[in-house]
């Protein structure tokens, strides 16, 4: 069992052409504490992943063990989209079908709320959303909203020479949503309150 990534909450593992997430004890609490800390979250991402398999490419789920804080799921062996965004030839084929994806979340009320290229792989032209660690199930337009504006944040931070026509197309793959009208008027304002922010 090799460990490919060593994050805060988890560790991953690669196992057999599966990945295991395993959430990791943390000492400093309280063990029936952090035993809820660990568990919910492991339940939380395993169902969001299943809910997103239906509509989306994400990892299939295989085992969830939520007495090991454990999930256990599909090996995509494709390429992080953030070390190869900036040189992709077909970029816009690519950001359109990222913004689709999002909408088809959005659609069913599924939030991934860490929307980066670092949680996207991809595999023969098809765009794996990864790491449903932080998501949860919203109907409210701004939770959308905020998600986009997590993309597009994103994008300036890790890709800033092509950040804002890869979220301008990212958005025309979007407008696939029911509620396109509604994100995008939310989103304005939601940009808007970080730039008061920012001059304040």
């Amino acid at each position: 069992m090799k460990i490919i990534q060593r994050g805060a909450e988890a560790i991953l593992y690669l196992e057999h052409n599966k990945i295991i997430k395993e959430r990791i004890k943390k000492s400093y609490r309280i063990p029936e504490i952090d035993i809820e800390k660990r568990k919910y979250p492991t339940r939380r991402e395993a169902k969001l992943l299943q809910e997103a398999s239906k509509i989306i490419y994400v990892p299939r789920v295989f085992e969830m063990d939520d007495k090991n804080m454990k999930v256990i799921m599909e090996y995509i062996d494709g390429k992080r989209l953030k070390d190869i965004f900036d040189n992709l030839k077909n970029r816009r084929e690519i950001c359109s079908k990222i913004g689709n994806s999002i909408a088809r979340l959005h659609d069913n009320d599924i939030i991934h709320s860490d929307l980066t290229t670092s949680n996207m792989i991809l595999k023969d032209d098809r765009v794996y959303f990864i790491d449903f660690g932080l998501g949860f199930i919203s109907k409210k337009i701004e939770d959308k909203a905020v998600d986009l504006h997590l993309m597009k944040q994103a994008l300036d931070s890790k890709h800033y020479n092509n950040s804002e026509e890869s979220f301008k197309l990212i958005l025309e793959g979007y407008k696939a949503s029911k509620n396109y009208n509604e994100v995008i008027k939310k989103l304005e304002k939601v940009e808007s309150r970080g730039r008061y922010k920012a001059r304040v």
